[in-house]
């Protein structure tokens, strides 16, 4: 049976909020007001402070911003490596060059993208079939994942910012990004002709080396080349002179900064509770990646509880934690608070939002996945040692929360964090076992792969 909307009854939804004063005094406000900011209970607004049991040592300086890009994976990592150097080097301030890894993740990202479309032609997948229509939609995003990062700084190392400073398109890469695509949709086509004219190995290697020949060129333009070698000279916090190098970026990260920060001791831990995903399994999706022939996005699927406690143990030692969650509910963004009472909804709409179904159920029907990734500096535990707020550095400048930090709630964190990465030795051996399995495919369109297919930031 179908509900078909008539004069009647929509004359009766009308007469329905008409009659409610409070849908008036809300529709009132709504005319001139944000709706989400009509809903902020101010009495949560008051309760909240930025006073925590246990914090790391020295937050990074100064706070960061991604600007109109997606590359919210990159600042989070780059913030959380920086605050041990920024220790061991005796500084005031600093920042990793961030577009140093955006340049070569664009270039990456690009060649592992076109392998794919060779890798579906030669396994039938049809062009308009859901996983290449899928691809398609959009063949280069800023956004990636943690093994992606590992990818990245174990092949070209990190550099200072100041010797690989932001450029127009790494901090507006939507201009860029369609160049790209464009192209990519393009060389698909090309790819596949010579495929179907039975082109063998040879020639698709020498088509792929033309169309990565263009798309090098593309980015040269848009973002800079990286320099080679470089010299970093600093003043420590006593005004005393440093110089450092010349040296490539990779034996910068080997030799100065691998010692404080080794990513490939750090474990990506998820928590998904979709049903037909069990916890204490390993998974993957399928076409996620970045570069060709590096290490594949594993997912250790674990319970949202050993996730948070997994943080809580990091921060109290002192150390910063990368995580990735859905930013944009039940967020407060100018007040930067993330808290599920943060917003009276019931009041305003007479409905709740958000909040009407399960973690899982969000998942499955399209109403949750992941969209950012940021840094926990720190960690309020109760009497009986668990986690009750967090301290978060986003990467959206000063002028939203704190001087650009957040404050998130654990129940918060239970809903809406789905991935966290934090050192080995706070891990169980029986949880790090999980990694030596064959990893379960999901699908491309997988929400849990969706931290790696975003292309602007999420500023709320």
């Amino acid at each position: 049976m179908s509900l078909k909307l008539t004069h009647e009854l929509v004359a009766k939804y009308q007469e329905q909020v008409e009659s409610d004063p409070n849908s008036c005094l809300a529709m009132n406000a709504c005319w001139k007001v944000d709706p989400l900011e009509m809903c902020i209970r101010r009495s949560k607004v008051i309760e909240t402070n930025h006073i925590f049991t246990h914090k790391v040592e020295n937050e990074g300086r100064p706070v960061t911003n991604q600007k109109s890009s997606g590359r919210c994976w990159i600042f989070a990592c780059l913030n959380v490596m920086r605050i041990p150097f920024i220790k061991q080097y005796n500084l005031d301030e600093f920042e990793f060059s961030q577009s140093y890894l955006f340049f070569w993740d664009k270039i990456e990202r690009c060649n592992y993208f076109l392998n794919k479309m060779v890798e579906c032609a030669k396994r039938g997948e049809e062009v308009q079939g859901r996983l290449v229509s899928f691809l398609l939609h959009d063949p280069t995003s800023d956004g990636g994942q943690w093994d992606m990062l590992v990818n990245l700084i174990t092949r070209y190392g990190v550099m200072p910012k100041k010797c690989f400073p932001e450029s127009y398109s790494a901090e507006n890469s939507m201009r860029m990004n369609r160049i790209l695509q464009s192209k990519l949709r393009e060389y698909t086509r090309e790819l596949r002709t010579v495929i179907n004219k039975g082109g063998d190995d040879s020639a698709i290697a020498e088509t792929l080396a033309r169309q990565m020949s263009e798309i090098y060129r593309v980015i040269a333009i848009c973002l800079g080349i990286p320099p080679t070698n470089f010299t970093w000279e600093y003043y420590d916090k006593s005004k005393a002179y440093h110089k450092v190098g010349p040296l490539t970026p990779l034996e910068f990260y080997n030799e100065h900064v691998k010692t404080v920060y080794n990513v490939e001791e750090k474990v990506c831990l998820v928590t998904d509770p979709r049903p037909d995903n069990p916890y204490s399994k390993a998974y993957t999706v399928d076409c996620l990646g970045n570069m060709v022939g590096g290490r594949k996005t594993i997912y250790n699927n674990q319970p949202v509880e050993l996730l948070m406690n997994m943080c809580s143990e990091s921060l109290k030692n002192g150390e910063a934690v990368w995580f990735g969650c859905e930013v944009g509910k039940r967020f407060a963004g100018k007040l930067g608070i993330q808290d599920l009472d943060i917003h009276d909804y019931k009041s305003a709409f007479g409905i709740e939002v958000n909040l009407g179904l399960s973690k899982a159920d969000r998942l499955i029907y399209g109403e949750s996945l992941m969209t950012h990734a940021m840094t926990f500096t720190a960690v309020t535990v109760n009497e009986s040692g668990d986690p009750e707020k967090w301290r978060v550095e986003n990467s959206w400048g000063e002028d939203r929360g704190e001087k650009g930090y957040l404050i998130m709630t654990s129940k918060w964190f239970r809903e809406f964090v789905f991935e966290v990465v934090v050192d080995k030795k706070y891990v169980p051996e029986e949880v790090l076992t999980v990694f030596t399995q064959e990893p379960i495919v999901l699908p491309a369109w997988d929400p849990m792969g969706a931290l790696a297919r975003e292309n602007k930031s999420n500023k709320l």
